[in-house]
């Protein structure tokens, strides 16, 4: 733990370099990409030194030493060789995160030295194309001209000297990305949601969808719009066989993408279990080659979206079986949820965030939602807190979609008071979660909570998915005693009384200075006597 605290205390402090410079939806594309660059070129070192001399390097420099000498040996191309098969990359001496520290230390540090290290990487494996294009060296953000801007990367540079990046044991390095992540997408605030799942939603979404899946060697795993992967990764922490989970993702934003694609890597993720796309979910199916089905399906698509709904698509495999109704143009969440259910196991299990809307509304999404239900696919519906997500403050729910299964029942759990309350954001705690999960397994209606209901129950409601119309959560009003409340007035007037006629007591004692004054307390007191 102390290990853990240490390193993100480290990474953390790399974002007080550039608190102030930009806001944080710009800098953590800065820190994370400096935090990954070190990353590979640590573990690089550290594959040099076992090369070399069959055992870890106590030290980086000592791995730079090594490296240096090995460069100007014969054997110098055949390490290589071997460095680029294993690793994927490669990297001159003296573009080493180790060696541009020396340099910054100096005071002799050079931004282009730090690019071509960034080129080499990007152009050593198609797994590493365009990944550093965001970090851009040269931005004015980084401060007025050359040598501040120069200044900033450098220190930078210098206060992530003391992360240990190789030697960070089991999920400790993986667990403070997504811290980092997390803290980013607490600062930025509604830029957030196009990366970032809170830890209580993902929990809930990715334990239900891993359900009876824990066992299964080769898992495959596929979220359509992944943001920075989160979603996807935290599956990991509930298989018992994590290192052979297989990742299909696409995401549409550039950065997010290539922050997913960093994300994977600092969780251990092997190159060939890594399938991520850059592109739009809607616009074009994908995958459609090879693996095309997954066994756990994860979503937090953008909500409400608006999307194209063009006449082709009701021809589209994707959207075709539902009567020929489409997502509205204004809203794609429907969209959003056929899309990953087209891409379902049959025996597999599918968890998506989304809008209460789409729950009750009518024309053609009623139409899907009533087929999706005649079909037994929906199988539970979750209602979460309000004031959850970065990007909105409005109540979300998790729909959880089976294929081919036996019966037609849904059930409903209301987890909408299950939080606490914290500056921000609304957070569900390890026990709220927990508490969510209990319900969900047990599948059984529980007072005010939860509610199994039948298809001739959904069916009564007109297919209307309406949380409270399932799991009532309204309190009796307590009874009121009318011979109290009566008992209470006659108290509280006689109070009245007595306090007015010591009150008018008192008045017709006072002495004034004038005969104007007497006369309108005399007429006050009147006035009062009738009351």
């Amino acid at each position: 733990m102390a290990e853990s605290k240490d390193l993100l205390q480290v990474l953390w402090s790399g974002a007080d370099v550039l608190r102030g410079k930009m806001d944080a939806n710009e800098y953590k594309t800065y820190l994370l990409g400096l935090v990954f660059y070190k990353y590979l070129s640590d573990s690089y070192l550290a594959k040099v030194y076992d090369l070399l001399n069959d055992e870890e390097p106590e030290n980086l420099e000592d791995a730079q030493k090594a490296y240096e000498e090995a460069m100007k040996s014969d054997d110098s191309e055949a390490l290589l060789e071997e460095l680029k098969d294993s690793l994927h990359y490669t990297l001159d001496s003296d573009m080493t995160y180790t060696s541009i520290l020396n340099a910054a230390k100096s005071n002799s540090f050079n931004r282009e030295k730090l690019q071509s290290a960034f080129n080499r990487i990007q152009e050593s494996d198609e797994l590493f194309n365009s990944l550093f294009a965001d970090v851009d060296l040269y931005s004015n953000r980084l401060g007025t001209g050359d040598t501040k801007q120069s200044a900033t990367i450098a220190d930078v540079i210098k206060v992530l000297e003391d992360a240990d990046l190789i030697h960070a044991k089991g999920d400790v390095l993986g667990n403070a990305y997504e811290y980092l992540i997390g803290q980013f997408a607490s600062e930025t605030g509604k830029k957030a949601g196009e990366f970032y799942t809170p830890h209580g939603p993902a929990q809930i979404l990715c334990r239900i969808a891993m359900l009876g899946q824990e066992e299964k060697k080769g898992l495959q795993v596929y979220d359509p719009c992944m943001g920075s992967g989160s979603l996807m990764l935290s599956c990991m922490h509930y298989s018992k066989e994590p290192d052979y989970i297989k990742y299909y993702g696409q995401e549409l934003m550039p950065s997010t993408y290539n922050l997913a694609r960093m994300n994977m890597f600092l969780h251990g993720v092997l190159p060939e279990n890594q399938h991520l796309r850059n592109g739009d979910t809607l616009d074009a199916d994908w995958p459609t080659d090879e693996e095309t089905e997954f066994d756990v399906v994860t979503m937090n698509p953008p909500y409400s979206a608006k999307w194209s709904a063009a006449e082709g698509f009701k021809q589209d495999e994707r959207y075709m079986d539902y009567g020929g109704a489409l997502a509205p143009k204004s809203k794609a969440d429907y969209a959003f949820l056929l899309h990953g259910f087209y891409h379902l196991k049959p025996n597999g299990t599918m968890a998506i965030v989304l809008p209460h809307g789409v729950l009750f509304r009518g024309a053609s999404e009623g139409t899907i939602r009533e087929i999706l239900l005649k079909n037994g696919s929906i199988y539970a519906v979750i209602g979460l807190p309000s004031n959850m997500f970065y990007n909105t403050s409005i109540p979300t729910c998790i729909i959880v979609l089976k294929k081919h299964r036996e019966g037609r029942d849904v059930l409903f759990i209301d987890a909408s008071q299950h939080f606490e309350k914290e500056k921000k954001q609304n957070v569900m705690k390890e026990e709220h979660i927990d508490h969510v999960l209990e319900l969900y397994k047990n599948r059984q209606s529980v007072d005010k909570e939860a509610y199994l209901a039948s298809y001739d129950d959904i069916e009564k409601n007109d297919f209307n998915l309406n949380i409270p119309r399932y799991v009532d959560t309204s309190e009796e009003e307590e009874q009121i005693d009318l011979k109290a409340l009566s008992s209470d007035i006659e108290n509280t007037n006689k109070e009245i009384k007595d306090a007015n006629a010591s009150l008018l007591g008192m008045m017709g004692e006072l002495t004034f200075s004038s005969d104007d004054i007497k006369a309108a307390m005399k007429e006050l007191i009147n006035v009062l006597k009738e009351d």
